[in-house]
């Protein structure tokens, strides 16, 4: 099919595959051999780290239809969703040391259509609640869509995934995909299709050919003085513990969510002061999320600068990892922001153009996952959560493809998309340091940018009014208007 969709952000491009499209890795299956269904060095750091140090992240998608909504469509939507790189799962190996593997998995709950209607003023509540539910990328399932109808006559539907599936501009593929009707036969083979002693052989045998793979990995470790592998991902940081504030009185150590708010600007306006200040829309984007993170307390104690996360997707057509993109640090001094973004926009474009003229050293030192001990892999990621730089993650998707709006062929009003994780403690929080990351896309249609912003300080009382409260401060500071809820 000539059917493809481009997904702009931080220099990020997704082609859509053709129907029925089958890949091994990051190339189609020619249809003659099997594809390795091993993880990506990278994808098994990422999730062998975290099930170690007990995380679960997840991604969410929240659209709200003001219109009748065509039901029939959207099961056929849940239905492709399921056939596309969300069917699958992650199949130990029986070696400690050797790759885990995907299998197939078609095996998918129901749409959860909620009984009883609620106000629009719970919706954030709903999403909460639905980004909480179990997805397991081991067991499956590794997604769940969910249907609440709102008193005011609107629709909203939540989409939440495993990150150990997929990555956030892989999401949105996979979205267009099922809304498209493409599947894909990813040539996976069933769970356990392999009994324990052909599977140690054969694990084995293939990991011994990973040697090399390892070698040049202990060499980079070496080089760089310590293992970078467990930066994958999006991070937060920490002060040390003597610096930590005091919890707040009556913490319990219950799971607690946290706090969001979705901020939905005119996308004239956006545009227009992003030139008025020397920049760009994605400019903006990044300089809208060090004035945040200034306002929470996460410039650096060194030199007073923020230092931005900005992850960059290297996704390509054919490609079925997990996690395929890097990341970019970039350092800009907040307090003259909201007058002018040039010095913004020049030290981002120097960290973009480093970044694609040097290999990033996550990829380099990943395969060292696999003989990394349990214990140490738990120490390793912790400690990639106590960055002294307190970055602030700013994820720039660009303008959504039209058929991301599309769940049932009719297009969304209002739709917002974060990364969150699953079961937290405000004591964990508290013990890394809180965390703050911004997540914006765009879409001409409607003519606006839509922006979601999660943010948790440290001794703060961290409630959704504040944030929104802080949001539409800083909103104008930078003499923009717009809708938070």
């Amino acid at each position: 099919m000539g059917e493809s969709s481009v997904i702009g952000g931080w220099y990020v491009a997704v082609r859509i595959l053709p129907a029925r499209a089958s890949s091994n890795g990051r190339a189609p299956n020619n249809g003659d051999v099997r594809p390795d269904n091993r993880l990506d060095f990278v994808d098994q750091a990422f999730f062998a780290g975290h099930r170690a140090a007990g995380q679960t992240e997840v991604m969410q998608v929240v659209w709200i239809y003001e219109h009748a909504m065509d039901m029939d469509a959207l099961k056929r939507f849940h239905h492709n969703f399921g056939y596309g790189l969300l069917g699958r799962r992650i199949e130990r190996s029986p070696l400690p040391f050797a790759r885990h593997r995907w299998v197939l998995h078609r095996g998918q709950t129901a749409i959860d259509i909620a009984e009883c209607a609620r106000p629009r003023t719970e919706l954030s509540d709903w999403a909460d609640e639905r980004s909480q539910l179990l997805v397991d990328p081991e067991r499956g399932t590794g997604w769940h869509l969910g249907v609440l109808p709102l008193t005011d006559g609107t629709t909203a539907l939540s989409l939440v995934t495993s990150h150990y599936l997929l990555d956030g501009l892989g999401l949105m593929a996979s979205i267009v995909e099922a809304v498209l009707g493409m599947t894909r036969d990813l040539g996976y083979p069933p769970p356990r299709s392999r009994t324990r002693f052909r599977a140690l052989v054969e694990d084995a045998r293939q990991t011994a050919w990973d040697v090399p793979e390892l070698a040049r990995a202990f060499v980079a470790a070496a080089k760089l003085g310590r293992g970078h592998w467990h930066d994958l991902g999006p991070s937060a940081a920490a002060r040390p513990r003597e610096e930590q504030a005091a919890l707040p009185a009556g913490d319990t150590g219950d799971a607690f969510v946290v706090p969001g708010a979705t901020i939905v600007v005119n996308l004239d306006q956006w545009c227009a002061r992003a030139e008025a200040l020397g920049g760009t829309s994605n400019t903006l984007a990044a300089g809208l999320t060090a004035k945040l993170g200034e306002h929470i307390g996460r410039r650096r104690d060194s030199d007073g600068a923020v230092t931005l996360a900005l992850p960059i997707s290297g996704r390509a057509e054919g490609d079925t990892r997990a996690l395929a993109l890097t990341h970019a640090r970039v350092s800009v001094d907040p307090t003259r922001l909201t007058t002018d973004l040039r010095d913004a926009r020049a030290a981002i474009n120097q960290a973009l153009k480093t970044l694609r003229e040097t290999p990033d050293a996550s990829e380099r030192v990943a395969p060292l996952a696999l003989v990394t001990p349990k214990g140490a892999m738990k120490q390793l990621v912790d400690g990639g959560l106590t960055d002294p730089d307190r970055p602030v993650v700013c994820s720039n998707i660009g303008e959504t493809a039209e058929m991301v709006w599309h769940l049932d062929g009719t297009h969304a009003e209002w739709a917002m998309a974060r990364g969150t994780r699953q079961h937290v403690t405000r004591q964990w929080l508290e013990g890394i340091g809180g965390q703050m990351q911004l997540l914006s896309f765009r879409t001409p249609v409607l003519n606006k940018i839509f922006i979601s912003l999660l943010a948790y300080q440290p001794g703060a009382e961290n409630t959704k009014a504040g944030l929104r409260e802080l949001a539409a401060r800083t909103l104008a500071e930078f003499g923009l208007t717009g809708e938070i809820e």
